[in-house]
């Protein structure tokens, strides 16, 4: 289904979205760690007691530390023995690690999920790819359409990573009161996601308290389940308070270079208290498609998808695009 007919759907109340049906993710999910690094194999470590993963789902790789990218033929050789070092069943992969956050012309996260192929990239403002994991009603997108969804287990320390992980697991089944802020800019290129917004409050405003706000920057609110908002830089994200499995995200340019960019990393958010956040790693133009669709992304979560699935079933062409956070945060797990 493309995207535009996707959204005349959602707009018109006609999508069908089958109901959740139960599955333990964590079982299905394998923990890629980088043998070179002392704080991905912390993290790893971390990960893997706090969400009881079997030792053979851990996946033990080697990867430069201090590189922020890394060349398309030093990703395949390292994807070949991930491939080769995970059980048939496995569905997901968490990465351990902060750098590499990019590979070739590829969010890493998406050259795990897809492998590595060109038809992900662009070069200017052109269309990618479209996942096939994209609003897909299936729980085991390896084994139906042979992608694993990737997301990082990244931070700017081993400290915040931590916390991310403990928001992620004390988010399950906690059935939150929180609120879906859907923030319109001033910002009109970074702004098109606010074209969805009314939509999100006509389909999902009975199930989760939705507000559409006009300003460049929220203060002072206490319950952000979702912070959903279009600029370069946001600010006083701090001065929220983030419930537990809480997903935030500013379209702009380059805000999944973690480290060194010249616009706000997603870091940013998962230390003001975010369980996870997304930013794309190259020039993607202000194509919303290269950015989660905020009515899909909170109707999923909301019926009780993993963050990781919620996520990724979000985005119409991930290839550009980086997902960090805990994976398997699951705040209304079992509700439908």
């Amino acid at each position: 289904m493309s995207f535009i007919r996707l959204c005349l759907l959602l707009l018109a109340g006609q999508l069908y979205l089958s109901p959740v049906m139960a599955i333990d993710v964590s079982q299905q999910l394998a923990i890629v760690v980088n043998e070179n690094d002392p704080q991905s194999k912390r993290i790893a470590d971390y990960y893997q007691i706090k969400r009881g993963i079997p030792d053979e789902h851990v996946i033990k790789i080697n990867l430069p530390v201090d590189k922020k990218s890394i060349g398309h033929k030093r990703f395949e050789q390292v994807y070949q023995q991930v491939k080769n070092s995970t059980p048939p069943h496995i569905q997901f992969y968490a990465l351990a690690w902060s750098q590499p956050f990019r590979a070739g012309c590829m969010s890493i996260t998406s050259a795990f999920a897809f492998g590595y192929d060109e038809a992900w990239c662009a070069k200017g403002c052109n269309s990618t790819r479209q996942s096939a994991y994209f609003n897909s009603a299936t729980r085991k997108p390896y084994s139906d359409l042979g992608i694993r969804p990737t997301m990082m287990l990244a931070g700017s320390s081993v400290e915040q990573v931590r916390d991310m992980i403990d928001r992620g697991v004390e988010a399950d089944a906690s059935y939150p009161e929180g609120t879906a802020y859907l923030v319109s800019t001033s910002d009109k290129a970074r702004n098109v996601r606010s074209h969805f917004y009314p939509q999100v409050v006509d389909k999902l405003g009975q199930r989760i308290n939705v507000q559409i706000e006009n300003t460049n920057a929220l203060t002072g609110r206490d319950d952000v389940l979702f912070y959903i908002t279009g600029l370069v830089q946001v600010d006083k994200i701090d001065s929220n308070r983030y419930v537990n499995g809480a997903i935030a995200d500013h379209l702009t340019s380059a805000g999944g270079v973690l480290f060194g960019g010249r616009q706000m990393s997603i870091l940013r958010w998962l230390e003001a208290g975010a369980t996870a956040s997304y930013g794309t790693v190259v020039e993607p133009c202000a194509f919303p498609q290269k950015f989660p669709h905020p009515a899909i992304v909170i109707d999923r979560y909301t019926r009780g998808e993993t963050l990781i699935e919620a996520y990724w079933k979000s985005v119409a062409w991930p290839g550009q695009g980086l997902f960090v956070g805990e994976p398997l945060a699951s705040p209304f797990a079992g509700i439908i």
